[in-house]
């Protein structure tokens, strides 16, 4: 099957248990009483993290695609490979099985309009490490996208060398290289760790790198983050996600080495930046744009806010967006576009109580889009900006050279 693979998935996973939790007058805080039975619905029971989110949704969309993750021999485990070989038998067969080793499981909790709270164990995602990727697996395939090492230890310790390794090795082999990041518990080993220079030696070797404004706030700025969590006591910090800010983060980004940074907003968007060094968006490997679009991918700075939904559950709808950028970029779209269809992807996600349930196939999603679906105003703080006919912001660094930009 490896010749056929366009797309290779791996990182952490882990089974989800989703309780449905009844909208509450008095908040989430009432539901947290010590000794309190709260009335609960039935649970979704689904894989979750990102081999199983985003693998699945470009699974869903169309994609050609391999997932390469670990589990424990246990019932969690064959859980994860029941729920896999369900979307399709063969989205099971990258599942390394370690004896003795438990599965990871997260119980979510996500009440109706407030986002969600996870309570997690990492299980085997502890012990993956670059020898787990063989090189053979890797022929035929264009893509290569990596999700969560805050949630594995093997690559976030020793300042992540485990984590380059395994980088550089996919990026030697000629694929384009998507890094996704997962905010640790800040008291915990992971939440401790140096992620500046962890990240300084892995985005050497990456191509797209998709953290979320609150975890790539937390890596790069960590002081910063804990003020805005004293004015913010609820955690969250979308609000402060100045255009300025994301500036600064995705320009200190790019001069550690991404090709394109996508920073995901939640409820606010997608913002994106590319680099202007035209040599090293040549060294995107085998999904690099084609040569009439290298123009429209070099020095871009686009935001645009998310498309207009229903929200019944958010899980995984971060994963979702990347999988919906990345089919874009697989595919060959513009800059632009591939926006779009992120943002498009992630409204699907988030119409569904699981991770990937609502993700239709990829002409679906872009029939949405042609058919006029509004888009939710921005309330992002943009000066500076300028919002083009088809509703994507772009941004005072838009297409402007090094030396100007970074």
């Amino acid at each position: 099957m490896s010749s056929q693979v366009e797309i290779i998935v791996a990182g952490h996973i882990c089974l989800d248990i989703i309780p449905t939790i009844h909208e509450k007058k008095s908040g989430l805080d009432a539901l947290l009483i010590p000794g309190k039975l709260v009335d609960i619905g039935p649970a979704v029971i689904a894989t979750g993290g990102a081999v199983s989110n985003t693998g699945i949704a470009l699974h869903r969309l169309g994609n050609r695609v391999s997932l390469k993750g670990k589990i424990g021999s246990d019932q969690f485990g064959e859980a994860i490979l029941s729920i896999l070989r369900a979307q399709a038998a063969s989205l099971g067969d990258g599942m390394i099985v370690a004896q003795g080793e438990i599965s990871s499981y997260t119980i979510v909790i996500s009440p109706p309009h407030i986002d969600r709270i996870f309570l997690h164990a990492t299980g085997a995602n502890d012990t993956y490490s670059a020898d787990d990727l063989k090189v053979e697996e890797l022929r035929g395939a264009r893509l290569f996208h990596f999700g969560y090492p805050p949630l594995m230890r093997s690559m976030y310790v020793n300042e992540g060398a485990e984590l380059a390794h395994l980088l550089r090795k996919v990026k030697e082999a000629g694929l384009t290289v998507s890094l996704d990041m997962a905010k640790p518990d800040p008291e915990s080993p992971a939440g401790q760790a140096d992620w500046l220079a962890i990240l300084t030696k892995a985005l050497t070797y990456v191509d797209v790198f998709m953290p979320s404004f609150e975890e790539i706030l937390f890596m790069l700025r960590r002081g910063l983050f804990e003020e805005m969590l004293c004015e913010e006591p609820s955690g969250n910090l979308l609000r402060w996600a100045s255009g300025e800010l994301l500036a600064e983060l995705s320009g200190q980004l790019l001069r550690m080495g991404a090709a394109v940074v996508g920073i995901k907003l939640g409820e606010y968007g997608l913002y994106l930046r590319s680099t202007p060094d035209s040599e090293r968006l040549l060294r995107m490997g085998a999904c690099l744009p084609e040569a009439g679009l290298l123009d429209q991918w070099l020095g871009c700075e686009l935001l645009t806010s998310c498309y207009e939904v229903e929200v019944v559950g958010t899980t995984g709808a971060g994963d979702c967006t990347i999988a919906g950028f990345l089919s874009g970029l697989v595919r060959g779209m513009t800059p632009g576009d591939a926006l779009q269809a992120a943002v498009a992807v992630g409204a699907c996600n988030v119409e569904r109580a699981d991770a990937t349930g609502g993700i239709p196939p990829w002409d679906h999603v872009l029939a949405r889009i042609a058919q006029g679906w509004a888009k939710r105003d921005s309330e992002l703080s943009l000066e500076g900006w300028q919002q083009r006919c088809d509703g994507i912001w772009t941004g005072p660094h838009h297409h402007q050279h090094l030396a100007k930009d970074v």
